[in-house]
């Protein structure tokens, strides 16, 4: 850290020298123009770029599996790169399809340009067009929606329905990158908080709860597979797994009111009702768990996993309590 003087010029004007390294280290020179942006108590400030495209190269001739092309991609994606540059002596048209695929998950992402040897993507939305609060609430809403109609297909044996939720899980699988993108872009760059209009703590909290959402939704997934492993269930066991799931459903529904209010004595309320029903959670399971205990050895470790999963969601809804809480704290 070093310290500066302000000084006064012309009678009115504040000025303040620039530390040289810094200025050398990002080509400042007489005439260069910065830029600063205030948030609160601190004036952050940048050099001013003719193109703020942030751009990346990712060499792909070793990355023929599936697993790890994709997860290339979406790694320069959420870190934030505008162009990404996939790079090889020669592309193969397995890579290329692996590409598209990958590209058709991310929000925002586009093939530019192929050739030989390279695929170029950029991302053609700005900043200020992403909603990480319209992200998040559709995020709720998918991935409650999947848990609640996986529980249905569990019960009614129902393989269309199983279906249909592990569909959704690649919706909720976008906005998850997209959110995590938007909060690596704002910790890199002053200019993409003040487009998107939330401060950069709520982004984490936003962020911190997104991911919440995710693992929820891949619960979901999970109890969605398992259906098609098991037949219908009916009497006592059908209705406490109803009740595990809504009572589980319950505490991140809770918890995202919390998170969404701008109310923080409401946050505060919500945040700590979500987090008193998880005994309850826990109390219903171990109910489930006695009675899937007097089924066929197979039936009862399949419907352990599901009460495991249920029970999970709560955890996750308290996690988001959490972030609701700190969201609604007073800041220093």
């Amino acid at each position: 850290m070093e310290t500066r003087k302000v000084q006064v010029t012309g009678g009115s004007t504040y000025t303040v020298s620039l530390p040289k390294d810094w200025a050398t280290d990002n080509d400042v020179s007489a005439g260069s123009v910065v830029e600063f942006h205030a948030e609160e108590d601190l004036l952050l400030l940048a050099p001013k770029r003719e193109d703020d495209r942030v751009e990346g190269t990712l060499d792909v001739s070793g990355l023929e599996n599936k697993h790890e092309l994709t997860r290339g991609v979406m790694t320069m994606y959420v870190s934030g790169f505008d162009v990404i540059r996939l790079e090889a002596t020669r592309i193969t048209a397995e890579q290329r399809r692996i590409i598209r695929d990958a590209t058709q998950g991310l929000v925002g992402l586009e093939v530019i340009e192929e050739t030989s040897d390279r695929v170029v993507l950029q991302d053609l939305l700005d900043s200020s067009e992403l909603s990480v609060h319209n992200a998040i609430t559709r995020m709720r809403l998918v991935s409650l929606t999947m848990l609640s109609d996986a529980v249905e297909a569990l019960i009614e044996d129902d393989d269309d329905l199983a279906q249909d939720v592990t569909q959704r899980d690649d919706d909720v699988d976008r906005l998850w990158y997209m959110v995590s993108r938007v909060f690596r872009t704002v910790l890199r760059n002053p200019t993409a908080a003040n487009e998107i209009g939330f401060p950069r703590e709520t982004v984490f909290d936003y962020q911190s709860s997104a991911r919440q959402l995710e693992r929820i939704a891949d619960h979901a997934t999970k109890i969605a597979g398992l259906s098609q492993e098991i037949g219908e269930i009916t009497g006592e066991t059908a209705e406490l797994l109803r009740d595990l799931e809504a009572e589980a459903t319950d505490i991140p529904e809770q918890a995202m009111d919390a998170l969404l209010t701008d109310d923080s004595d409401e946050a505060v309320e919500l945040a700590n009702e979500a987090r008193a029903g998880i005994p309850t959670v826990d109390e219903t399971a171990r109910e489930v768990d006695s009675q899937v205990r007097e089924l066929d050895p197979q039936s009862a470790q399949i419907l352990g996993r599901v009460v495991d999963s249920l029970s999970r969601t709560a955890d996750y809804g308290g996690n988001i309590a959490e972030s609701a809480l700190q969201k609604a704290a007073p800041r220093p």
